[in-house]
């Protein structure tokens, strides 16, 4: 009841500036940090520039989300310059700088209150920065961006290394410059190599954030759809041509042919990445909006295409300078989209524009529930450490693994004997202690217990076979003038790991002369 009271008091104190509100410690000695999102992890705002620059939100939002994305949001490729434009040209779409870059980045949505953390993205982690001595604008900043575009849109990069003087060549240009900026690059849960199965039902349903009745609140999937069809981001996940998969992913379609005799026939047809291009051409031929009263044809978009394949090139052919160190950081232990599957059987597709109304079934590998692990650690780069860490593709940026990795990577913690590579936790789970004399002799017993929790799994009959390890010392002190004689033994068990935990047990002895 005590500490509620201290609590009220000091609320109220701050409350009436009696007293000066405790300032978030400062490391000095920490290197600056910038934080870049994934796709559609960047709030986007529309500019109405016949409006005297008016501003609004258009990503993300709750209240008229959907009608919003048609008006504002939706957009056409524009192969001389690379990028989405969008359909109305009265509107313009920007990214706040707010706070250094770190609003854009920060809580996606900040005028939701109720069931706010479904927004968050890089909030958790901006906060445990915060502790470690980060402080906004001076050691941490964000960049948000138009996540319509390209990933190597050159006025994107050019806008990134005005602000940061750092990513002007994050497309392995002006190596130079990275070199003389850039310490360390931390790439967590990116998509190397494309995310395949999310990618191939985007491009033929479209993308739904949220599932269920919650949907009706939010931007449907068929408005998504006619948004990421004309952005080259999108194109740019596809699976890379040039990438030798352990698995290759593939679309499979059931599809009803007729035969030369005017049979029908029921067939399970497979599509590698390359020859699945077609059928994606072939399916969203017919694929249209209207848009201001013009009915504008949205095919599956060739030149998107070409711009993509280039930037897979770049990425493949990119260099880190000798003078940086890159990590990866990818998720693990989610079922995630592989390859997909369209019709079936008992339901064949007849027509290919079909698959634009069919939910697919997916074939699923490791991953991080979007991003297939196998993409994700692929960097192909000279990495100092590639890290796995269970959790969701987004919710990974606000993991508490997550982020005792990267306290150790930015240097910002006080252990140098912590190794991500081999992370675990210890766990003390009994605790004992007892003295007593006795004829002039102190005794003294203890026994204590821990749980190691690790990653690393142990093959399972291999454990079965094991016996716990059993290690025993005695150490003896000669008395002196000013120590009396003492001798202590202790005995550690370690038992065999079973399920990810391995059992440890101290007992103690000692006995000293009483003084």
């Amino acid at each position: 009841m005590a500490m509620l009271v201290e609590e009220i008091v000091r609320s109220v104190e701050l409350w009436l500036r009696m007293i000066k509100k405790p300032q978030p410690y400062v490391d000095p000695n920490l290197d600056p940090v910038l934080l870049v999102p994934g796709i559609a992890g960047s709030i986007l705002k529309a500019v109405d520039q016949e409006n005297g620059d008016k501003e609004e939100r258009v990503w993300i939002r709750i209240l008229a989300a959907d009608y919003t994305c048609r008006t504002k949001l939706w957009s056409r490729f524009d192969p001389q310059t690379g990028r989405s434009v969008t359909l109305d040209p009265k509107k313009n779409i920007v990214v706040p700088e707010d706070r250094y870059g770190l609003h854009a980045i920060d809580v996606l949505d900040p005028d939701m209150i109720i069931g706010r953390e479904c927004v968050y993205y890089f909030h958790d982690m901006i906060v445990e920065m915060i502790k470690w001595g980060f402080q906004e604008g001076k050691t941490l900043f964000g960049f948000g961006y138009d996540f319509r575009q390209s990933n190597r849109l050159p006025e994107t990069l050019e806008r990134l290394a005005k602000e940061v003087r750092v990513i002007k060549c994050f497309m392995s240009l002006h190596s130079d410059i990275f070199e003389k900026y850039v310490k360390n690059w931390i790439a967590i849960a990116a998509p190397f190599r494309g995310a395949p199965g999310y990618i191939t039902s985007t491009f033929l349903n479209g993308m739904s954030f949220v599932e269920g009745w919650e949907q009706n609140f939010f931007i449907s999937k068929w408005s998504m759809h006619q948004l990421l069809i004309e952005c080259p981001s999108i194109y740019e996940l596809m699976a890379c041509p040039h990438f030798h998969w352990q698995h290759l992913p593939v679309l499979e379609i059931w599809r009803e042919k007729q035969d030369s005799d005017g049979n029908s026939q029921i067939i399970l047809e497979s599509y590698s990445p390359e020859e699945s291009i077609q059928i994606f051409k072939d399916a969203l031929s017919s694929n249209t909006v209207i848009y201001d009263g013009e009915d504008i044809p949205l095919p599956f978009n060739l030149d998107i295409l070409k711009w993509a394949d280039k930037t897979h090139k770049v990425l493949s052919h990119a260099k880190v300078p000798p003078g940086v160190k890159f990590y990866n950081v990818y998720g693990i232990n989610l079922e995630t989209p592989h390859s997909a599957c369209y019709g079936s059987a008992e339901v064949p597709i007849t027509d290919l524009p079909e698959l634009r109304f069919c939910e697919p079934q997916y074939m699923c590998v490791d991953g991080d529930g979007t991003v297939p692990a196998e993409s994700a650690k692929a960097d192909g780069l000279n990495a100092e450490a590639r890290v796995g860490v269970p959790g969701e593709h987004r919710g990974i940026l606000s993991d508490h693994h997550l982020f005792r990795i990267l306290k150790h990577w930015l240097k910002a913690d006080s252990d140098p004997f912590y190794n991500p590579i081999n992370d675990y936790v210890i766990l003390p789970t009994a605790f004992e202690l007892e003295r007593h004399k006795e004829s002039g002799l102190q005794f003294t017993s203890l026994k204590e217990e821990w749980e190691v929790i690790s990653e690393e799994q142990d093959d399972h009959d291999d454990m079965v076979n094991r016996k716990p390890f059993v290690s025993s010392i005695c150490i003896s002190q000669a008395g002196d003038d000013q120590t009396s004689p003492a001798e202590a033994c202790a005995t550690v068990t370690v038992h065999p790991q079973i399920e990810g935990k391995q059992h440890v047990e101290l007992s103690a002895v000692s006995v000293s002369v009483d003084a």
